[in-house]
């Protein structure tokens, strides 16, 4: 270990390193707790990343660069992303590894974009969070690293994954599960204001999405908040917009392109969520516990 100083004092900075396969809020919430417990953390995305609640995901840097959310900084690792599961070259993974290297000595979160985590190995975790809530294994086993932890319904502690993190609201949230799996999904929205599918936006159509409002803004049910491709994404409810799907990005019929909060706090829309700093908790605890 080194001791870093920061504005509090004096901190112990541990040499774990933990790699976690996406970006979003909820991951966010995770790699941000973990961050400032003292571990490097390191973090993967898409190409083009379906991130609704932007401001506080690390998601963003893929789109700007680099982003702060909270005090942390995150920034994208740039490099030739393959289109499959091809091997890449080996002297081009060792340049990825460098690369991030430099940037957790700043002090700084790396974003690669690595959908099949081609630099794992390389990395060598000492911990691996699946964090996509894609709630089916997609692939995850506890060959990953020495702790592999997974958040939320479709994988089984103790046999897929060492931890699960139980991911929906209630008096569950962020329970650590050791052996068996997080409730399972019943596809509906958890309860915001006393509404649940209402305040979830939906493209009608594919194409790219073209946003007319902001994070943040107010809207009225029935108002236009976007399009998808020509036909219009209008708000169900009232509330202020407090996720959105970036600009230009192709979407299919169905496909989540943001939310309303009924509650109408537009500073609800700009830190970390309770549910991911409960989830972000449950995580840290399950690295504890297990290491």
């Amino acid at each position: 270990m080194r001791v870093i100083e920061t504005r509090a004092g004096l901190k112990k900075q541990h040499r774990q390193l933990i790699l976690i396969k996406g970006a979003g809020d909820l991951a966010t919430g995770v790699g941000h707790r973990l961050y400032r417990a003292g571990f490097r953390v390191v973090m993967t995305e898409l190409e083009n990343p379906l991130v609704i609640r932007r401001p506080v995901s690390f998601a963003g840097a893929v789109f700007e660069t680099e982003v702060e959310i909270e005090g942390v900084r995150a920034r994208r690792v740039t490099w030739s992303v393959p289109n499959s599961k091809d091997i890449v070259e080996e002297q081009t993974l060792k340049e990825v590894v460098s690369n991030i290297l430099v940037l957790l000595d700043q002090g700084i979160v790396p974003v690669v974009i690595d959908p099949f985590l081609q630099i794992r190995p390389h990395l060598k975790p000492d911990v691996f969070v699946e964090a996509t809530l894609s709630k089916k294994n997609t692939g995850v086993s506890t060959d990953l690293a020495p702790v592999v932890i997974a958040l939320g319904p479709g994988y089984c502690a103790g046999r897929d994954v060492h931890a699960v993190v139980e991911t929906r609201r209630g008096h569950d949230l962020g329970r650590v599960i050791y052996t068996g799996e997080a409730i399972p999904n019943d596809g509906k929205p958890g309860p915001v204001g006393g509404y649940r599918a209402e305040r979830l936006l939906k493209a009608p159509g594919a194409g790219r999405f073209k946003a007319r409002v902001a994070i943040g803004d107010i809207v009225s049910a029935g108002q236009i908040v976007g399009f998808t491709g020509s036909e219009a994404v209008k708000a169900q409810i009232g509330g202020v917009v407090r996720g959105l799907l970036h600009d230009s990005l192709e979407v299919k019929p169905g496909m989540k392109v943001g939310d309303i909060d009924p509650r109408g706090r537009r500073d609800y829309c700009f830190p970390i969520s309770d549910k991911a700093r409960a989830v972000g908790g449950g995580v840290l605890e399950a690295f504890l516990a297990l290491e």
